[in-house]
């Protein structure tokens, strides 16, 4: 006999307080359902950063079972392979996660519209969600609340099929750029060599291109990249190309020939330095990273004047024309780098970047060293 059967006999305190959580029961099924739906609703269709618990939860679990092994791994590229698998797994994993938690949230819900175990629940809910159909009740609204887990369920899968071309298509928007940027600055890519190649080619002034490129592909991953966060963590096809690298070059590059090279002033460098610390600090924002959101031009920055000096000289060896007071092109340089110095580096250190020049070579370390 099941507790309700003994209950509805009994005319007293027990089956008044089995009804009360009976209906706390179908309450916090409700609860369950639809603070799930909301996460679904904000990570695959709001355009907005997806601030939502679950979906914070499901990535920062991921990336903690990921700082587990990535120590033992000896070398740059065992541990830039491991992380290929970061971003996919922890997508992958939100699915499992949605479908869990809306089973449990319809168990609760049978169970209190329905004279049956938690088991029995359990059963019914699952064979709803994934659509099997092996067990069902007949009554009206337990027949209702089976068809809308099972259109749920249906949904989910969907929603996930529509959301995965949409991040490969701006995976490969990202990419293309980061691929071309090879031809100009090297690999991995380098500011100076990016100025040196143009300067050999006859082509400084061909870098106002660059820079109106570059200022659209900033604002296209401000607004990919904090939507679908998880673009973040994809990696390029090849393990010496990474977008915070190749972010971090161009930005160098358009700093450089505003503050050091002698040649006419050009807006389109200086607006494309501002749309790129924008973009980054909007990115490092969804992972709450710390920086300075207001750095004064005087304030330290990760370049010494030795090492910026040591570029110049790299530059005059090539013949690059250059400023003739180099100590206001070192303060110049430093007040434009004090912008996206800090958040550079955090996202440098987040997703592992290689070891480019100014970049990921003073990266801010977020994953565990390499055990000795």
């Amino acid at each position: 006999m099941f507790l309700y059967d003994f209950v509805r006999i009994q005319p007293s305190f027990l089956g008044g307080f089995y009804l009360i959580l009976r209906w706390l029961s179908g309450l916090f099924g409700v609860v369950i359902i639809v603070s799930t739906l909301l996460s679904v609703v904000k990570t695959f269709v709001l355009p907005r950063n997806p601030e939502d618990w679950l979906y914070n939860q499901v990535f920062d679990g991921t990336r903690k079972l990921f700082r587990l092994p990535i120590r033992y791994l000896r070398g740059y590229a065992a541990r830039e392979r491991f992380l290929a698998l970061l971003a996919p797994v922890s997508l992958l994993a939100l699915l499992p996660a949605w479908y869990g938690i809306i089973l449990i949230g319809f168990m609760f819900l049978f169970w209190a519209v329905e004279p049956i175990t938690f088991f029995q629940a359990f059963r019914v809910s699952g064979s709803s969600l994934f659509t099997l159909g092996f067990d069902q009740f007949q009554s009206e609204i337990s027949t209702i609340i089976e068809f809308i887990e099972a259109m749920i369920g249906l949904l989910l899968v969907a929603l996930l099929m529509a959301y995965l071309p949409t991040i490969y298509a701006a995976f490969s928007r990202r990419e293309s750029l980061v691929t071309l940027l090879e031809i100009r600055a090297g690999s991995p890519p380098s500011a100076v060599e990016m100025i040196k190649r143009h300067f050999r080619i006859h082509g400084l002034e061909r870098l106002n291109e660059v820079w109106r490129t570059w200022e659209a592909w900033f604002a296209d991953i401000e607004e990919s990249h904090t939507s679908l966060p998880s673009l973040v963590f994809f990696r390029s096809p090849r393990p010496e190309r990474n977008w915070v690298s190749a972010a971090g070059a161009v930005l160098d590059g358009a700093a450089l020939m505003l503050s050091a090279v002698d040649s006419p002033y050009d807006p389109q460098a200086a607006l494309c330095l501002r749309g790129g610390y924008i973009a980054l600090r909007s990115i490092s924002d969804g992972f709450h990273l710390d920086y300075d959101p207001e750095p004064a031009p005087g304030d330290a920055i990760s370049i010494s004047k030795d090492e910026f000096f040591d570029a110049i000289e790299d530059l005059r060896t090539q013949g690059v024309p250059l400023k003739q007071d180099l100590e206001a092109a070192w303060v110049d340089f430093a007040g434009w780098r004090v912008n996206y110095d800090e958040v550079l580096l955090q996202l440098a250190g987040l997703v592992l970047s290689p070891e480019t020049q100014w970049v990921g070579d003073r990266a801010i370390q977020y994953w565990p060293r390499e055990k000795e």
